[in-house]
């Protein structure tokens, strides 16, 4: 048993060498605005979304690119005897999950009050290389 797991092991941690994560954490955007700006780079090659978040009218688009050039970089610092230019990346991965929320109140007529809700997120991104027909 031992000799499988060490296997299984050395395998995922050989899978792990190519991928790079990036993490932004309670990004005071709300988690549907960035969603949408995830699924537009969602499985698309990095120089694509780079282009697509650096063009888009969306505000969570600049967040979003920085967060991807972070990616891109941890997969730098990973990969150091690789080139970048020679590798084709992808965007693997986008997960937008909803961060801590600040309650406030807003005045409303006749002495009552509403409860405004500000959303924030936590992204993650994982960069991977691009998996084509012929690699498989």
């Amino acid at each position: 048993m031992g000799k499988r797991k060490a296997i299984r092991a050395e395998k995922l941690k050989a899978e792990k060498m190519h991928k790079a994560i990036a993490i932004m954490r309670d990004c005071p955007t709300s988690p549907r605005k960035m969603r949408l700006v995830a699924d537009i780079i969602r499985g698309v090659e990095i120089n694509k979304a780079l282009g697509i978040l650096r063009y888009s009218k969306k505000e969570a688009s600049i967040r979003m690119e920085k967060l991807l050039k972070s990616a891109i970089a941890n997969w730098e610092a990973k990969n150091e005897g690789e080139r970048l230019e020679d590798t084709k990346l992808c965007v693997k991965e986008v997960m937008v999950d909803g961060g801590r929320m600040l309650k406030r109140i807003q005045a409303a007529p006749q002495g009552r009050a509403h409860r405004i809700r500000k959303r924030s997120n936590h992204v993650t991104i994982v960069v991977d290389k691009l998996v084509t027909a012929e690699n498989k």
